[in-house]
């Protein structure tokens, strides 16, 4: 049973992707390309805060503070440094790796709502340093005019991304890149240890994991995914401002993963697609659709607790129980009603 889920999950994922690639082909106009490239954005850093909060059992509210540094680290090294995108791009998440270092030494030290509170208090102050240090950030002007990432050289010629069809595909890529890569981290000793965690500190401890090292691994991990998101996000939107960090967005991402399922590798990706198209369905309201949004997120959380995939996950579990009680009730039926 177990080697037909997977292959059954395989497929799934392969038929995916193909619909992921021929999106471009029934797209009307480039404003759907537009709003799922960030929707896939997005979902690449909701999938590393998933990995920590999901997986680890740690909330981190300074999650889309992170995505900001990342972000800014771009904009700054190419319209103020000059800086191809690409060196600029993998420094986006070395720089977010170095912050989250420094700030998870100390954080990590705290357990439970003392935890999120001080990364609700980072989030805040990166925040605050975005928006006031004017002579390296620009402040409140923000940072314009972002180049769009540089051209690829190929064999066949150079790969450009200066049209919303190119960039949809770039981005594309580095959101499988980015599940494959989760996959194998969460499939690891590595992620078994993140879930030993999650599941008991004390007993994980006994057991032998080194509890400030291995959430501390879990915490850079997950923000060198937001950084990198950051990166992305600043060559594709070519505009950054101080709101990108604020706590509102970390929540948003929480909610992608609340709707598609907690712990789960493609819940971070379902809900920041489902969620992102509902709210642009929704802009016709204007402030007034969070009348609308915000009861259908409450009953779902309600009523979906696990989320979607986590809810198939459930019934796929139950159905594969139900399948072994019926072969174990053929196999040894006059066993089976002597215990009964």
């Amino acid at each position: 049973m177990t080697g037909s889920m997977t292959t059954a999950n395989r497929l799934l994922m392969a038929g995916a992707l193909l619909l992921a690639l021929l999106f471009p082909l029934a797209a009307p106009n480039d404003y759907y390309l537009y709003v799922m490239s960030l929707a896939y954005i997005v979902a690449i850093s909701a999938t590393g805060l998933n990995l920590i909060l999901g997986y680890t059992g740690q909330l981190n509210l300074a999650h889309a503070g992170f995505m900001a540094v990342g972000a800014y680290t771009v904009g700054i090294l190419t319209v103020d440094f000059g800086v191809p995108y690409w060196v600029a791009f993998v420094l986006s998440g070395v720089v977010t790796a170095a912050v989250a270092v420094t700030l998870g030494l100390v954080s990590l030290r705290l357990k439970t709502h003392y935890f999120v509170i001080f990364t609700l208090c980072v989030g805040f102050i990166l925040y605050l340093v975005i928006e006031k240090f004017d002579g390296l950030t620009h402040g409140t002007v923000g940072v314009i005019g972002i180049p769009a990432p540089t051209p690829l050289p190929t064999p066949f010629g150079p790969i450009r991304f200066d049209t919303p069809l190119s960039q949809y595909y770039l981005v594309l890529v580095f959101l499988a890149l980015a599940l494959w890569v989760m996959n194998r981290i969460v499939r690891s000793l590595l992620g078994r240890a993140f879930m030993a965690v999650r599941n008991s500190e004390d007993l994980a401890e006994a057991l032998g994991v080194d509890l400030m090292r291995t959430k501390l691994l879990s915490f850079v991990l997950s923000t060198v995914y937001a950084g990198f998101a950051g990166g992305l996000y600043a060559g594709f939107v070519r505009f950054l401002g101080p709101g990108m960090a604020l706590e509102s967005h970390t929540f948003e991402q929480v909610a992608f993963i609340l709707v598609g399922g907690l712990g789960t590798l493609y819940g971070p990706l379902l809900g920041a697609v489902a969620m992102t198209w509902l709210t642009q369905s929704l802009q016709f309201l204007q402030d007034f659709r969070m009348i609308v949004f915000g009861p259908m997120l409450i009953l779902l959380v309600m009523y979906l607790p696990q989320g979607v995939i986590g809810l198939v996950n459930e019934r796929r579990a139950k159905r594969a129980a139900a399948e072994k009680a019926k072969q174990t009730t053929a196999v040894n039926p006059t066993e089976v009603r002597a215990n009964a």
